[in-house]
């Protein structure tokens, strides 16, 4: 049976539940469902979060042909797909023993399913051992359609700018997002990935290394803020769903629970504050694109300014 560790436990005491484990731990399976390998089988697309190889939390996207995870037994699960050499969790994925937290989301269906484990390399892709997978909620989680370009047979590369802050084409990228995904892990190490959505202005930029975003009612399982309450370090992944590219964040994240600062923002139960400490920018890295939004009809309004 799975557990909560003291940082989930602690946040779901200060959020006010009681004997939060009694229902939600059953969420909580140790192997894959035959409905959820079926799920993921037709997925063209997998968010991985991990720590590189200094202890910094990143995200990335694989993507490939619908087959690019496959299920070969209930507890193991292959990507066929690796990130590119220069991704910052390029290194750490093509090491044996590397803890993973991942993310599979159909947008076109409003699914997801997080999945987290130890990966290994394994030809052109990786196979993770699962210790965890897990069903969320469909809130916040936009529809869209998709579709996958042809692959580049030219061996150009992706052009790729990193930095230490945001550049204003940045800013607004992030300003004007619907969607993102943050990596956490535990103290020992036991990595998670997550998404957050909602309509464009809820991930609000406050400076070139500084971004907040408001915690709104979700599964009541406070994985990742659990995490976020022991262990601060955290990685964002904002994808350009019209152009293929990924804007990769790194750095730390700390949960305000000032409740007069929530009551600010519509539908916000506390908000969460990021700052960043290094950036990725990688343009054209996937072949996917996707269609124009439907909003989940579960978005709160985004207050002005």
């Amino acid at each position: 049976m799975a557990d909560y560790h003291r940082g989930e436990l602690a946040v779901q005491h200060r959020a006010g539940l009681r004997d939060p484990a009694a229902g939600s731990l059953r969420a909580i399976r140790d192997a894959v469902p035959d409905a959820a390998a079926v799920f993921l089988a037709r997925q063209p697309m997998i968010v991985v979060g991990a720590a590189d190889a200094s202890g910094r939390l990143w995200s990335t996207l694989l993507t490939g042909e619908p087959g690019l995870l496959g299920v070969p037994d209930p507890r193991t699960l292959t990507v066929a797909a690796l990130p590119a050499d220069d991704d910052p969790l390029g290194a750490v994925l093509r090491e044996p023993g590397t803890r993973v937290g991942m993310i599979a989301i159909e947008p076109a269906t409003r699914r997801r399913i997080r999945l987290n484990g130890t990966s290994v390399p394994e030809g052109e892709g990786v196979r993770v051992a699962l210790d965890q997978v897990i069903g969320n909620c469909p809130k916040y989680l936009q529809k869209r359609q998709y579709a996958l370009l042809p692959p580049d047979r030219t061996g150009r590369r992706a052009a790729v700018r990193r930095g230490d802050a945001l550049t204003t084409v940045q800013r607004l990228t992030l300003a004007t997002s619907d969607s993102f995904f943050i990596a956490t892990a535990s103290p020992d190490g036991d990595a998670d990935a997550s998404h957050r959505g909602g309509n464009p202005g809820f991930l609000q930029v406050l400076s070139p290394t500084r971004l907040r975003w408001p915690d709104y009612p979700g599964n009541a399982m406070f994985l990742t803020l659990g995490n976020l309450e022991l262990h601060p370090q955290a990685g964002l992944l904002v994808p350009d769903w019209e152009t293929g590219d990924l804007l990769q964040l790194s750095g730390t994240a700390h949960t305000d629970w000032d409740g007069g600062r929530a009551a600010a923002v519509p539908g916000a139960q506390r908000i969460v504050e990021f700052r960043i400490e290094a950036v990725q920018e990688t343009r054209d890295a996937v072949r996917l694109r996707w269609s124009d939004p439907d909003f989940s009809r579960f978005n709160p309004p985004v207050a002005p300014g």
